[in-house]
């Protein structure tokens, strides 16, 4: 994608002009690297092989690349003996090429500047490719590449533009494991959180919370309060962490999820915000309400029938608005999106939830997706759902990283002991265990709490 066999990396021009490189730029980076121990732990991160415009300054990057992962050094010696042993070094311009570097070179001092300078020629090169891209796609036709395909295409390049993101393409494993210690050890520091949080304690122990490319399923019976718990946790994000979350409802309008979060945040009961019936005291607490879910990342759709590529655009244009990566995404039902058509339901279900996780895997954002289950339910006499009960379930339970499962017994039955108890049952969990927590359920305020609380979580909605 970004490097080829030759030297010079193909390119198409405009105008008989040479794409934006800088040569001098690269050499110096380079021979900055043979000569000091320590420069290529400055740029690493920043600069990759296929950053450099020519192929040769490339594949020597990608060698000193390899030794500083093994923990050797990168000197002259070290890195002509390494592209030697790998048939590479005639490739490169032997071994005159590399000690011109190093003869070219007064110090690395510069190289934080000098990587910067190479990457922003990188970007504008990838700039111009994108349009010859753009032009190809306009001439396909229809049935070669659909038009909504052609613009996704087209979309995913501008936002991988965008992000600047260092990894292309299959990646060595010494890359990634470098990466991963890093990772590891800012997690024992407490630097980052294991994964994103619900602020239900419990299921956060159980799951160590959603991963960044999680597709998590919570399904549940109809008046569960499955569209309740997935907003919580999205107001939850956004409040604590200041995480942008977006929901996009397809059963609920903009206003009626404003309308639950206000009650919650006033602490009013939502049946008087629905028929106006307010005190003279309640007035300051609602304004205090609007106030503090303003200033919120957050972000409501209710179109009735959005398709994954409209999902993904408009995640993405907030995104850029942000700038930053979303905290998480919020799809309120599956059943309802649109699937484009087709005789086979279930096939059409596959598909989107093929679609949803790959949309969190480009975002790297988990997708908190509800979902229907089968009147199967009703017919047993204990009606705590199962995963064979998820409507339309083969995608559906193969996709999903997460099926969270909501189950009221005082919703069948009045008089049990369980009332105002809703059992989460976590039924599917990719990367850990299963199994059941326990919340309370406020029904006044369409309300989920931790049963009981070590230390208080703060939320818009405690």
């Amino acid at each position: 994608m970004y490097a080829s066999d030759d030297n010079v990396i193909p390119f198409a021009t405009t105008a008989n002009k040479l794409p934006p490189q800088s040569i001098e730029s690269e050499e110096a980076i380079l021979g900055g690297i043979l000569l000091d121990p320590f420069a290529i732990e400055r740029v690493r991160d920043i600069l990759k092989p296929h950053h450099f415009y020519l192929g040769a300054h490339g594949r020597i990057y990608n060698a000193a690349i390899r030794l500083n992962a093994q923990e050797l050094p990168t000197d002259l010696l070290m890195v002509t003996n390494y592209l030697a042993d790998n048939g590479l070094l005639e490739m490169i311009g032997g071994r005159n090429k590399l000690a011109s570097l190093v003869d070219r070179t007064v110090s690395a001092v510069n190289i934080d500047a000098l990587a910067s300078l190479v990457v922003e020629k990188w970007k504008r090169r990838e700039l111009g490719r994108l349009g010859t891209i753009a032009i190809e796609l306009q001439h396909k036709s229809n049935e070669e590449t659909p038009l909504e395909q052609a613009i996704e295409q087209l979309q995913d390049f501008i936002y991988e533009l965008q992000r600047s993101s260092n990894t292309a393409g299959a990646s060595h494993i010494s890359d990634v494991v470098v990466n991963l210690f890093q990772e590891i050890e800012d997690r024992s520091q407490s630097k980052i959180l294991p994964g994103i949080p619900t602020g239900f304690y419990d299921l956060d122990t159980l799951t160590t919370g959603f991963n960044r490319n999680d597709l998590v399923i919570v399904a549940g019976r109809p008046a569960m309060g499955k569209s309740a718990f997935a907003a919580q946790i999205a107001f939850y994000l956004a409040s604590t962490y200041r995480n942008p979350v977006v929901v996009f409802s397809l059963e609920m309008s903009k206003l009626q999820i404003a309308m639950r979060a206000l009650s919650s945040v006033a602490g009013i009961e939502s049946a008087f915000l629905k028929t106006g019936r307010i005190s003279n005291t309640q007035w300051e607490s609602i304004s205090q309400g609007i106030g503090t879910l303003s200033e919120l990342p957050i972000y409501l759709d209710d179109r009735p029938d959005p398709s994954l590529t409209y999902i993904e655009a408009e995640c993405r244009k907030i995104m850029a608005q942000e700038r930053r990566d979303l905290g998480l995404i919020v799809i309120d039902y599956l059943q309802l999106m649109d699937g484009n058509g087709g005789a086979n339901r279930n096939h059409e279900i596959e598909k989107l939830t093929r679609g949803l996780k790959r949309l969190a895997m480009k975002l790297q954002t988990p997708i908190l997706c509800l979902s229907q289950l089968s009147r199967a339910v009703e017919t047993r006499s204990n009606k705590r759902p199962l995963l064979s009960d998820l409507r339309d379930s083969g995608g559906i339970e193969q996709d999903a990283d997460k099926v969270i499962m909501l189950y009221r017994d005082e919703y069948y039955d009045p008089n049990t002991v369980e009332r105002g108890v809703a059992e989460i049952i976590l039924a599917k969990n990719r990367d850990g265990a299963t199994g059941t927590i326990k919340l309370l359920f406020d029904a006044h305020f369409t309300k989920f709490k931790n049963m009981v609380r070590a230390q208080p979580v703060q939320s818009v909605w405690d």
